[in-house]
């Protein structure tokens, strides 16, 4: 499977991704915990059939040390037992914040809610500039159709 487009060899793409990336190290370095960024980059990718952002996140977070199960039981979180409530917050906020255009109302203040229960301002501020910002890499890839399977963590840098 090749992308249709090669976004590491586009000029503009470089650029964007450049931001992207600097956006993406200010969420980092955030103090929203490392496992929370990892659970709501992997499940915002699966629910936007990103497998190239998937790939690389279930990897970067077994990299970090995350546990087999918690990874295989993302997908169906509201299920399992192995999450924070915490982490739930901000699983649900990530799939509300996802899935925009799928409620009338857009994220419910239930949701926002709970996640300002576990997270201060700072925190809530880095939290959804990540969904949005995994958002943005999910459809760029599904777009293009960027095949999945061959990243290393580490690999950009």
């Amino acid at each position: 499977m090749e992308a249709r487009l090669n976004l590491f060899g586009s000029a503009v793409t470089q650029k964007l991704v450049k931001h992207f990336g600097a956006a993406g190290k200010e969420i980092a370095e955030s103090t929203l915990p490392h496992a929370t960024q990892e659970l709501v980059k992997i499940r915002a990718s699966q629910i936007n059939g990103c497998g190239f952002c998937t790939d690389m996140h279930t990897k970067d977070a077994i990299e970090a040390g995350e546990t087999s199960v918690r990874l295989h039981l993302v997908a169906v979180w509201r299920e399992a037992t192995v999450f924070t409530d915490a982490e739930r917050a901000a699983l649900e906020l990530t799939e509300q914040g996802t899935r925009i255009a799928d409620a009338a109302g857009g994220v419910s203040d239930e949701a926002w809610d709970s996640a300002a229960k576990h997270f201060d301002e700072d925190q809530l501020a880095a939290l959804v500039a990540l969904i949005a910002l995994i958002n943005a890499y999910n459809r760029a890839n599904v777009l293009v159709r960027q095949p999945a399977g061959e990243y290393r963590p580490g690999m950009f840098g």
